[in-house]
Order: structure tokens, then C-alpha cells, then sequence
């Protein structure tokens, strides 16, 4: 099966169409999505400005990690939910857009930024929870992330200006 097989048959089922033709239910799945995104954005950028030394540096990294990344998880899975149901109500459209492939890699880099982090850097935190400038490992990775996440941002924004229905034949 290929991908445009694929997003064809997702355009076809029940929940895309219901989607398609309620004209409030497409709206509504979108803030969610974006309120998700934003909360998403919001407690990560929580993190990473501590780690670049920008923000709570009075606050152990460990702390405010612990804090705020449950948040993250909650939004994030929200966020994909939501993502995932907006994509199958015009998958063959959404599938061809530049900005909505571009958001995609975003995503994947900004994960595998997370686990080079979470698994290499984040290990030697007791080193470095309470420094006013953490190792430049950690900066560079809160640097990293805050760039992907607000980039896929701004690819998501643009999704929206620049996708063209398609009704698959």
C-alpha cells in the first residue's frame, strides 16, 4: 500500500467525513490542538530557558523539569491526538504539503534532541542541577529544542495558508 493509498483510504472513513461535513466539528478539534501546542511550547520553553541560564536560574534544573514535563506529556499526547484526526480529515492534501512535511521532520528532530538529552546529557545532572549556567552540552540541547518546537510552530501556522484541498478520485 502506498501513502497516497493510505491517506485515500483515511479520507474515506467515517470520522474524516463526519469531520469534512460538520462545519463547527473541524474548529473546534483545531483549538484543541493549538491550545495543546501552546502548552506544549510554553512548559517546554519553561525548561529550556532554565538550562540556557535565561530564566529561574535561582531554581535547580532537576526541579523545574519535574515540574512542568507532566504538563508536557499530557499536552503533547493531546496535541497528537488532535493532530492526527485533523490530518485524516484531508490526508492526501496534508500529506503533500511542504509545510506540513516540514513540521513533521521538525517533530522528529526535536524527539531525538529530547532523547540525546534525556539519555546523555540529563545523566549528569546532579553535577549541574543548581548552576547558573548549565554544561554546554545542556545549553546547546535547550537551544536546539526551543528552535524545533518553535519552528514546528510556525510550520504548523503556515499549513493553513498554503494547503490545497484535495478530493481524491
Amino acid at each position: 500500500m502506498t501513502i497516497d493509498n493510505l491517506c485515500k483510504w483515511l479520507y474515506d472513513t467515517a470520522l474524516a467525513v463526519t469531520i469534512r461535513e460538520n462545519d463547527s466539528l473541524f474548529p473546534w478539534i483545531e483549538s484543541a490542538h493549538v491550545i495543546a501546542i501552546t502548552l506544549v511550547l510554553g512548559s517546554i520553553a519553561i525548561v529550556d530557558l532554565r538550562l540556557l541560564g535565561w530564566a529561574s536560574i535561582e531554581r535547580p534544573v532537576r526541579r523545574i523539569a519535574e515540574q512542568t514535563l507532566p504538563l508536557t506529556w499530557i499536552m503533547f499526547m493531546l496535541a497528537a491526538v488532535s493532530g492526527v484526526i485533523l490530518f485524516i480529515s484531508n490526508a492526501l492534501a496534508y500529506a503533500n504539503n511542504f509545510y506540513f512535511q516540514g513540521k513533521l521532520l521538525l517533530l522528529v528532530l526535536a524527539g531525538l534532541n529530547m532523547l540525546i538529552f534525556q539519555y546523555g546529557i540529563y545523566r549528569s545532572v546532579n553535577q549541574w542541577d543548581q548552576a547558573v549556567r548549565p554544561p554546554t552540552a545542556a545549553r546547546v540541547a535547550g537551544a536546539l529544542s526551543l528552535t524545533f518546537w518553535l519552528s514546528v510552530v510556525i510550520f504548523g501556522r503556515w499549513i493553513g495558508f498554503t494547503l490545497t484541498p484535495t478530493i481524491p478520485s
